[in-house]
């Protein structure tokens, strides 16, 4: 599969003094990126974890916050990249 970037952009008129939050604001926004992809099944869980650079203990709490379940269907590709993740963390 080809990988391509996305970059979101947008303009808010706010008091330059909100600026210091900005750093945090564009990181919430990527998250909320991700965390809809993983809702609709675009990314695998996995996926969604390295994209935010967190750990997918990390991400479960994310996914039960934003209410997604970790159940969503996957193809049989992404299961078994599921597994062996599984796997590794077990075995290490």
């Amino acid at each position: 599969m080809a990988k391509t970037q996305v970059e979101v952009q947008f303009t808010l008129p706010i008091d330059e003094t909100l600026l210091h939050h900005k750093i945090d604001a564009e990181y919430k926004a990527k998250e909320a990126f991700v965390l809809e992809l993983l809702r609709q099944v675009d990314i695998s869980a996995g996926k969604a974890a390295k994209l935010l650079n967190i750990s997918r203990w990390d991400l479960s709490e994310l996914m039960s916050a934003a209410g997604i379940s970790p159940f969503a269907e996957q193809n049989a590709e992404e299961l078994a990249t599921e597994v062996e993740s599984a796997l590794k963390v077990l075995n290490k």
